[in-house]
């Protein structure tokens, strides 16, 4: 995992082609590395270099040295030939170097309008809209109760898309909200699929979020439901995160994906708003409460092993609750030291990391954008043999670890996250 390769800190791989014809020259990033490559133009905040193979990438023109940042702007800046797609140019998503992380996260009154789109007794099915979401459940509920629980939903949403991450959420497969389905009781979840000894879940195949109303704080008194405020949304904003970043997850290692899903568990909640800006606390009482409630000591084990774990072997790991809870608290010790605790402790490293992820994200929104491919039931789809989508899962989500290690040995890594959390007043164990 420590191969150096010139050209993989310039590449985003957004895959885009672009046209436009220019002289080769070597570029030189702010770490000192060169790739050959022509001039293609700019997109936003970023240069498009064409490579010697062919295919044009995005780079950050911040990321460049003084001399190719001064080369660029003698070009005029003039934009790539080609324009960008939608999914580059999503107005919502701000340049990096502009985003910061938030204090509080508040739910907008906007996204809580709940709309009533179908009621029938006979089908058990009652039907509900708030800005991002679609809720199915199989029992009436009042205007004021689905707002209750819209709202933990909603502000995920806020939170996900406030996080310096550069996570835009596009519900999927041209639907126009995210999909969500309550079940009246334990067993009605159960018989639609959702797991034994799990409170709720999201199933990336279907896209659909599935959970039973006692797992929402749903209170059945009478005939009415209520939303009991007292209960704890933990888990359930976990797995909303999941939904959130659902075009995410098949470029991403397990422990990304479970790490990202427990920061945003553990900020605080409260009334629809997050305190982002008490991540260094909710980090350290979550330490406390493995400590002192499950027995689980601060420690990551074998760094190289959990960073570079196949979703096979992640499974093999995780082969009962306990060891499941052991491989989450892992992954969540190391998101917040890249998000906190690294480097310039701006989480500069993964913020890149997760835009490199980003152009992965953009270039299979572009490939299903083309008319050539055709979707099918069951998430299948079809493509002319000329075409190729971005390759995910296996090998391919450790494409872009590099932008993380920079060069560093994982001895050296691990060393610094021991001094990071030592810095915070934390004690963690790492091989």
């Amino acid at each position: 995992m420590q191969k150096t390769i010139l050209c993989l800190c310039l590449v985003t791989l957004c895959c885009l082609p672009l046209a436009g014809h220019a002289a080769s020259r070597a570029w030189t990033d702010d770490t000192g590395r060169k790739v050959e490559a022509e001039y293609a133009g700019v997109q936003g905040d970023s240069v498009m270099l064409k490579l010697p193979a062919g295919n044009t990438v995005p780079f950050p023109l911040a990321r460049l040295s003084a001399e190719d940042q001064a080369f660029v702007k003698a070009q005029g800046a003039a934009p790539a030939s080609a324009p960008a797609p939608a999914a580059l140019a999503d107005p919502k998503r701000l340049p990096m170097e502009k985003r910061t992380w938030p204090g509080k996260v508040e739910v907008s009154a906007r996204s809580l309008e709940i709309k009533a789109v179908h009621e029938s007794v006979a089908e058990r099915k009652y039907v509900y809209q708030s800005e991002a979401f679609e809720f199915q459940s199989q029992a009436k509920l009042a205007a004021s109760v689905m707002k209750e629980v819209a709202r933990t939903f909603e502000a995920t949403r806020a939170l996900v898309e406030a996080l310096p991450w550069g996570i835009v959420c596009h519900p999927p497969d041209g639907r126009p909200r995210f999909l969500a389905a309550l079940y009246e009781s334990r067993q009605d979840y159960f018989d639609a699929g959702g797991p034994e000894n799990s409170g709720g879940v999201y199933s990336s195949g279907d896209k659909i979020f599935k959970i039973p109303f006692p797992s929402l704080g749903l209170e059945k008194r009478g005939q009415t439901y209520f939303k009991n405020d007292g209960y704890s949304n933990g888990t359930l904003v976990h797995e909303i995160t999941h939904q959130l970043m659902d075009e995410y997850l098949g470029f991403l290692p397990t422990w990304v994906i479970e790490g990202t899903a427990e920061y945003t568990e553990m900020l605080p909640l409260n009334a629809g708003t997050f305190r982002a800006d008490a991540h260094k606390n909710a980090m350290k009482e979550d330490i406390t409460h493995w400590e002192k409630q499950e027995g689980f000591p601060a420690e990551i084990g074998s760094l190289e092993t959990h960073m570079t774990m196949s979703r096979d072997k992640w499974m093999e790991a995780c082969s009962t609750p306990e060891q499941m809870r052991i491989m989450y608290h892992r992954s969540q010790l190391l998101v917040y030291f890249f998000s906190h605790l690294d480097g310039d402790a701006k989480g500069t490293r993964f913020i890149r990391y997760m835009d490199a992820v980003h152009g992965e994200v953009a270039a299979m929104r572009a490939f299903f954008d083309d008319p050539r491919v055709k979707r099918m039931d069951g998430g299948r789809f079809t493509y002319p043999r000329d075409m190729k989508p971005p390759a995910m899962r296996g090998e391919a989500v450790f494409k872009h670890l590099p932008i993380l290690l920079e060069e560093r040995p994982y001895a050296k890594i691990a060393s610094e996250i021991v001094e990071g959390y030592k810095s915070i007043g934390v004690k963690v164990k790492v091989e």
